[in-house]
């Protein structure tokens, strides 16, 4: 993997410091943030390929910078927190983050997560086929990585945009909730199968293919062109 550009958003110094020498040592190149309002100037600033994002900070939540940074950049998301409820880690993803790691973590883990994250990620993005996809109003150019809904340019996470391209890709295959997890977050991902809902829901909402994307129930989802 290329040298690639990591953004730690931790009020915490000790732990920032921990994450940063680990991530070093792996050839990343770290820049650290331990406010909210910091860290929307870093990535600015920065560009990162990647986020590590801590829920509690001192000023804005971690929830709202997620929410923030998805609006503003495509960039993956990983939530870092000591907040380990169902509830909590669904939040975050409905926010926008890709994955959710709780402390106290190990850091091979955290590594690990990231670059698994980052492999999927380049991947959809690398993307060199001819053409585009379409559904109506609603075009997705590959090589741009982009989504265009009746001319407009959607803001979508990349797991969004994975699970919309996986789906238009698949035309009228059904895929369980687990295969979805599977193919989009890939087998080590540990996580609940209401991830899937909650994504599915996001894609029909920004992208109007509500009567497009459809529930199976006691199955999964189809793409119905």
């Amino acid at each position: 993997m290329s040298e690639k550009k990591l953004l730690i958003i931790e009020d915490e110094k000790p732990i920032a410091d921990i994450l940063k020498y680990g991530f070093e040592k792996e050839g990343f190149q770290v820049r650290c943030a331990y406010t909210g309002g910091t860290a929307l100037e870093a990535a600015r600033e920065e560009e990162p390929d990647i986020v590590l994002l801590d829920w509690m900070l001192p000023d804005l939540s971690g929830a709202d910078v997620c929410r923030m940074l998805t609006e503003r950049y495509r960039i993956p998301i990983l939530m870092l927190t000591a907040r380990g409820n169902v509830e909590d880690k669904l939040y975050g993803l409905e926010c926008g983050a890709d994955d959710y790691i709780t402390k106290p973590f190990d850091l091979r883990e955290v590594v690990a997560r990231v670059k698994t994250v980052l492999r999927r990620f380049d991947k959809a993005r690398g993307v060199a086929e001819e053409g585009e996809l379409r559904c109506g109003g609603l075009v997705v150019k590959e090589q741009e990585y982009s989504v265009y809904r009746d001319g407009e340019l959607l803001s979508l996470t990349p797991k969004e945009y994975e699970l919309l391209v996986f789906f238009l890709r698949h035309p009228r295959q059904v895929f369980s909730r687990s295969v979805l997890l599977d193919r989009i977050w890939g087998y080590d991902y540990v996580g609940d199968t209401r991830t899937v809902d909650i994504h599915v829901q996001r894609v029909r909402k920004k992208t109007g293919l509500e009567d497009h994307l459809v529930t199976v129930f006691g199955v999964g989802y189809k793409y119905v062109p």
